[in-house]
């Protein structure tokens, strides 16, 4: 069930993030947006001389020319000269609603009947009207005038130039797309607009941090469709007559069946992506001083005009005190006019930036594979390893967003993938860690009665350094137990026994514990353990016989304990270490016939006389400790004798001349044992009983051979004897 849960809670958690991104779509796409102001920062499109510039009103201009507005004189002026100097089409980025204030009419309306200079008003009468001069000029070269659209109701509504072709899936329609529905606009003056060559709406769509990076290319009027002021200059300067729009599902667009809206919009031979709303994505270049050319320098610099030949010229204001500033991703106070010529410029490029109407789709594929995918392999990969995946699927989202940015000038999300990863490796890495501690404790319960707590901490930290299915290694093996226990045990109570082997086991245990061994069970009085495992132990041999001669030790040097007398069993081979028994309990246990072998030394200790008894492949794992070679025997159920070593003390004994003397005369012994030289051997064993080692017996020792020697004198072993004892006690 747990495993289970680590793969259902992350994927619920995609499920949710999934459902997420189609529920709330306006604050995942704000997220988007300060991503791809990133990448615009980083990239901003590279600024080119295109034939695309700003008349600009700007502060400059009003200290010269006057305060805003100016006379339609003035404008008439303006135009005539970009006219005289062969611009291709002038769009105003401002609407005229109003007739001219500063008209003759408007004055004469101003001084009222009474006024008796008869001769002034006549000679006023007579000056042409602003409005027509205005209209005039207008009428000579390409001009597309703006007008606004608004939410409240007005009677007025604009003229259109030119009409729209459809593309699209049945009767599937544009206008459906579009949002808001606005309701009413400010026109300009009918003189005015009858004479413009277009009429384009400047609204400007901000987004919800009132930051221009999608400008509308259509607009609805209750049911009726207009262009934008960009289309329209655009549309002007080819001299072309219909706007062709494209929808999703259109002949040669891919739909998968899904009505997405708008794909594209074409005049003339330039074509605008759009997104499904008919908003054209900013490629912004930031402000750029080439772009812009003061108003005042067009009226009084004859100069400036030979510049003009060609050119789709804005006019609009930068002036702060007309307030027309909008914020866009490369520049916080742009002027409004700016946004409309930036827009035309990348469209005559052809660079713009691309969010296609399969994007989110997608996007939404990508996140569930990625998605799949991480869930699929954070749980099995560790803290570290889960990290570094969710930090290269992270850095992959932003690397693969970048590349389409950089290659194609595509728009994709990495921020929600990034949100998918992250929640995921957050919700997995959540999971990994109580399965980890979850872990940690079953191991501290397992194994806290077996190994010392330093062990079973560093074991909980690092649970891989056990490998629970059972391996093979090379191990060390100590058996002990408690001679004549059933006499002592004869003589106490139960409550006397339990308290007595309470007192002995626990020091026992911990001089076992302290030198790094792992306790097997307790066999009544009897304690089973072995080294190197769980955890590896270069030493474990050393550290086993160390444990044997502490024991000793204390129990010399502890009140209660100086007349009890152990058995000791020490082997060192290759054994099946791991979690043994049934599905109802198991445990940490060794098994192996060099288990078995130091389990039958310990048995055969007692025979010699000898607290410590230890295999030959321990004695050949050590060095420093005094053993004495005691015996070559066969154990029941194998045919390959072993020989086994007295453990007398350390290096300190080892080093003492008596006790290599006493080696030296019983390997003699040994030697004329085994080659069936009996006097010889007799010799050398009373060379050994002549001398005595201190807090040493070997007196069952010599005793035991003084026995055998007897014996094989008296019967002789049979041919080709190999002086080998066979060991029948188990």
């Amino acid at each position: 069930m747990r495993k289970a849960l680590s793969y259902i809670l992350p994927a619920l958690i995609l499920v949710a993030v999934l459902a997420l991104q189609y529920n709330f779509p306006i604050q995942i796409e704000s997220f988007r947006a300060k991503v791809f102001d990133v990448f615009q920062m980083i990239k901003p499109r590279v600024y080119q001389n295109t034939p695309v510039r700003i008349i600009d009103i700007d502060d400059e201009s009003l200290d010269k020319i006057g305060q805003w507005p100016w006379p339609r004189t003035i404008l008439a002026k303006l135009v005539s000269r970009l006219a005289a100097g062969g611009a291709s089409v002038i769009a105003f980025d401002g609407v005229f609603p109003e007739s001219d204030r500063t008209s003759p009419e408007n004055m004469l309306s101003l001084w009222g009947e009474g006024t008796t200079n008869e001769l002034l008003r006549t000679q006023l009468g007579m000056i042409p009207d602003h409005d027509k001069v205005f209209a005039e000029a207008i009428a000579k070269i390409p001009v597309v005038l703006a007008f606004g659209l608004t939410n409240e109701p007005l009677s007025k509504i604009p003229t259109p130039k030119a009409g729209f072709l459809e593309h699209g899936s049945g009767k599937d329609q544009a206008i459906d797309y579009l949002e808001p529905v606005l309701k009413g606009a400010v026109v300009n003056l009918p003189i005015l607009e009858k004479e413009a060559r277009g009429n384009g709406c400047f609204n400007m769509g901000q987004e919800w941090d009132q930051i221009v990076r999608r400008v509308p290319s259509l607009f609805r009027l209750n049911d009726t469709l207009y262009p934008s002021l960009i289309l329209e200059t655009l549309r002007v300067f080819q001299k072309a007559s219909t706007y062709k729009i494209t929808l999703a599902g259109a002949s040669g667009e891919t739909s998968f069946g899904e009505k997405t809206g708008l794909v594209k919009i074409k005049v003339g031979l330039f074509e605008f992506p759009t997104d499904a709303h008919g908003r054209i994505w900013l490629y912004d270049t930031g402000y750029k001083p080439t772009r812009f050319i003061p108003a005042w320098k067009v009226l009084s610099d004859d100069a400036i005009l030979k510049d003009m030949k060609g050119k789709i010229l804005f006019i609009g204001a930068s002036a702060m005190a007309l307030k027309d500033l909008r914020a866009m991703p490369l520049n916080p106070r742009a002027s409004g006019v700016e946004v409309h010529a930036q827009v035309v410029e990348q469209t005559l490029l052809g660079d713009h930036l691309r969010r296609p109407d399969w994007a989110e789709g997608a996007e939404f594929s990508y996140l569930a594979l990625l998605g799949l995918l991480l869930i699929l392999i954070l749980p099995s990969a560790g803290a570290i390893r889960c990290a570094l995946i969710g930090l290269a699927a992270i850095a992959f989202a932003f690397g693969l967003s970048w590349w389409a940015f950089t290659r194609w000038h595509l728009l994709t999300d990495p921020v929600f993938p990034s949100l998918v990863i992250l929640l995921i490796y957050l919700t997995s890495s959540f999971i990994n860690f109580l399965r980890t501690e979850a872990e940690r404790s079953q191991i501290r319960g397992a194994f806290s009665r077996y190994l010392s707590p330093a062990l079973v901490e560093k074991l909980a930290k690092n649970p891989k350094q056990l490998k629970l299915g059972g391996e093979m290694r090379i191990m060390t093996f100590l058996f002990m137990d408690i001679r004549n226990f059933t006499g002592i045990a004869e003589k106490l109570t139960p409550e006397e026994l339990t308290r007595f082997m309470n007192r002995f086991l626990t020091p026992m245990t911990d001089i076992i514990l302290q030198r790094g061994g792992t306790i097997d069970k307790y066999m009544g009085d009897c304690i089973m353990a072995f080294w190197n495992a769980p955890f590896e132990d270069k030493g474990h041999a050393l550290h086993a016989c160390q444990s044997a001669l502490a024991m000793q030790k204390f129990l010399r040097a502890t009140p209660g304990f100086e007349n009890i007398r152990i058995g000791i069993g020490i082997n060192t081979g290759n054994a099946c270490v791991g979690n043994m028994g049934s599905e109802q309990r198991f445990d940490y246990t060794v098994l192996g016939d060099h288990v078995n072998l130091a389990s039958r030394i310990e048995s055969l200790s007692k025979n010699y006389g000898l607290t410590t008894v230890v295999g030959q492949n321990t004695v050949s794992e050590t060095q420093g400790f005094a053993t004495l070679e005691i015996d070559l025997i066969r154990v029941k159920g194998k045919t390959k004798p072993v020989k086994i070593f007295a453990l007398l003390g350390d290096a300190g004994l080892e080093s003492q001349p008596l006790f290599r003397e006493v080696r030296g005369h019983f390997e003699k012994m040994l030697a004329s044992y085994r080659a069936e030289r009996w006097d010889e051997a007799e010799k050398s064993l009373e060379n050994c009983r002549h001398i005595t080692l201190p807090d040493i017996d070997l007196g069952v020792l010599y005793e035991l051979y003084v026995s055998r020697i007897l014996s094989y004198k008296i019967n002789p072993p049979v041919p080709n004897w190999d002086g080998v004892t066979i060991a029948q006690s188990k």
